[in-house]
């Protein structure tokens, strides 16, 4: 019982012993951590924008705020916005409208200018009629007179439909031509090439007639009808004659009055 009471006391003892040696020892140094703090950048300026200078024509920007006027005083004249002058802008002169060659399709038939040519008195009744069995005391000069929104510039010689129509002239057949006004139609230039002669609603052309042909005064080329855009029930040859320019456009010239140069000196 002894040897027991003393093995406990030895036991406690030692635990005591070990409890107050772990106590007293130093306590391990703790590893310290740095701690780095980056200065906060400077705080950036704001850059504003220098105002743009009015634009032309806009009212200036107004005087600062009114102050008040205490009572009794005379109030001060209120400032008025100038206006900013405005250069005067010159407009360009429009560029001239570019020539274009007029094609067929797009002209009268006879292509005529406003201006109609005057008759040399020598050529007074120097062309061959071109409707067989019609005199000069027979036509009527309807030159002038206004056929829709133009001038007729032609005369129109009233036959039997079938009726010979003779060359008037010397020349050659510039071309024969089908036109919506003008029906079946002819192109005849004289031998200097510097007049045409157009004749048109024929009913048919002479057999073998061909562009380029040469003709002599005289010869046979067609027959009186009503094609293109004449009064079926009124068949005639629409003759008309024009001064060709430098071009020698078969559609395309200065119109010349027929009538004088059908009708001999004393036939009026």
């Amino acid at each position: 019982m002894k040897s027991i009471f003393i093995f406990v006391i030895g036991a406690l003892s030692g635990v005591l012993g070990a409890y107050l040696l772990f106590s007293m020892r130093p306590p391990e140094p703790v590893a310290s951590v740095a701690i780095v703090t980056q200065p906060a950048p400077p705080p950036q300026e704001a850059v504003v924008a220098p105002p743009s200078p009015p634009s032309a024509g806009v009212i200036a920007p107004a005087a600062p705020p009114y102050e008040l006027v205490p009572p009794g005083a005379a109030p001060a004249p209120i400032p008025v916005p100038a206006l900013i002058p405005v250069p005067a802008v010159t407009a360009a002169p429009p560029a001239p409208p570019s020539p274009a060659a007029a094609s067929p399709q797009a002209v009268a038939p006879a292509a005529a200018a406003p201006t109609a040519v005057s008759v040399d008195k020598a050529r007074v009744g120097s062309l061959l009629m071109p409707v067989a069995g019609i005199n000069a005391r027979q036509l009527s000069d309807s030159f002038n007179q206004v056929r829709g929104a133009e001038r007729h510039e032609a005369i129109d010689i009233m036959a039997t439909r079938g009726t010979p129509v003779f060359a008037v002239d010397d020349g050659r057949i510039a071309k024969l031509f089908n036109s919506k006004p003008g029906g079946l139609t002819i192109y005849h230039f004289d031998t200097a090439e510097k007049i045409a002669y157009y004749y048109a609603h024929l009913d048919r052309y002479v057999a073998g007639l061909a562009d380029g042909q040469r003709v002599k005064r005289g010869d046979l080329i067609g027959y009186v009808g009503s094609t293109g855009n004449a009064n079926p029930t009124a068949p005639h040859l629409h003759f008309a004659i024009f001064e060709l320019g430098p071009e020698k456009r078969w559609w395309q010239g200065t119109a010349i009055n027929p009538y004088p140069l059908l009708i001999a000196p004393d036939s009026k």
